[in-house]
């Protein structure tokens, strides 16, 4: 299950979400509970009954992934704590909402709902078939709709009023992400290699010295080097004029990188000890693929730092409200 932003915790049924949660939640509904008072928050109480028909979605998805009975059940526990907490932040978030007069007109529910329909693709008909094979009525429905309305209001005058994202901030966001916006550059390289000698002793040591020291200085009088390694290379590829391929910097070994890097198009390296032996290196280009432009991902990387923000700043604004209410958990 992967973790969402607090926002979109904070409102537990979104407006697109909403209809298919109502589906899951009606089986809850349709069960006799024992009520009783699971929180107080300030002057508000949250009940037994709204915890249950809140979690019982979560539930269902944790039961369908067949866990061990012994992860199930603590995944179980974990979120049904979860889920009180986010019905105690809603409460506290209704409680400013009365507090500071925010309210819905009635056309901006007709408005919320009309979008739902659209991009569910429902009628009006379909979507009231839909409510009362759940067993939901529009009022109810309604309702819903209105509290999240109100949520957004609050969490868009509050919170998100107050973000900034400036110019400079895109820029060094874009400068900090070259692998995502400029993507990587690829080596081309082919090698010539002679091992250590089977015993690696000193004598076969120097023997394999030898000769990478002879295709050195083949290559140093302006010999090809595919040929060169044709001649003296010791590895699969020596057939290939030493053909390696291209390679990310990062996806080499780690000693090899500063020498591959070091390197320009056409440039051959000095005599390198490796593990497994002698290696030159040569770098027959550098492939750099076609950056995107600042200016091309500018409004997406807006939107990245507006949502980090938005988190921060939500996350501050209800740590300071739980800080400043009375909330007690009935066990």
């Amino acid at each position: 299950m992967q973790a969402s932003s607090p926002i979109r915790r904070f409102f537990i049924v979104g407006f697109v979400l909403f209809i298919t949660c109502f589906t899951v939640t009606a089986s809850v509904l349709a069960t006799e509970t024992i009520d009783r008072i699971v929180a107080i928050v300030n002057e508000d109480i949250i009940r037994l009954k709204e915890l249950n028909n809140a979690f019982d979605p979560v539930a269902q998805q944790i039961y369908a992934k067949n866990y061990p009975e012994t992860k199930e059940q603590a995944l179980l526990y974990e979120k049904r704590i979860e889920v009180l907490n986010q019905l105690i932040e809603e409460v506290l978030a209704d409680q400013v909402i009365k507090q500071k007069g925010i309210t819905v007109s009635p056309e901006e529910i007709d408005n919320a709902i009309e979008q739902i329909k659209s991009m569910n693709y429902y009628t009006d008909e379909d979507l009231r078939r839909y409510l009362a094979m759940s067993g939901i009525d529009m009022e109810a429905y309604r309702e819903e709709i209105r509290q999240q309305i109100l949520r957004s209001k609050l969490v868009n005058r509050e919170v998100k009023s107050s973000i900034v994202i400036t110019d400079t901030d895109i820029r060094e966001y874009y400068e900090n992400h070259p692998e995502t916006y400029q993507g990587k550059s690829h080596y081309h390289l082919k090698n010539i290699f002679v091992s250590y000698g089977a015993d690696g002793d000193e004598a076969t040591r120097k023997q394999g010295r030898q000769k990478i020291e002879e295709a050195m200085a083949e290559l140093n009088s302006d010999k090809a080097f595919e040929d060169i390694a044709r001649q003296y290379s010791e590895a699969g590829n020596a057939s290939e004029g030493g053909e390696l391929g291209s390679f990310a910097l990062s996806d080499l070994q780690e000693d090899l990188q500063p020498v591959i890097e070091n390197l320009s198009s056409g440039e051959i390296s000095g005599i390198v000890e490796t593990e497994q032996g002698f290696q030159i290196f040569y770098l027959k280009e550098i492939i750099t693929p076609q950056g995107k432009s600042l200016d091309s991902v500018a409004e997406d990387i807006r939107n990245i730092l507006y949502d980090k923000a938005v988190d921060e700043k939500f996350n501050e604004w209800i740590d300071k409200l739980r800080t400043e209410s009375h909330i007690k958990i009935i066990r």
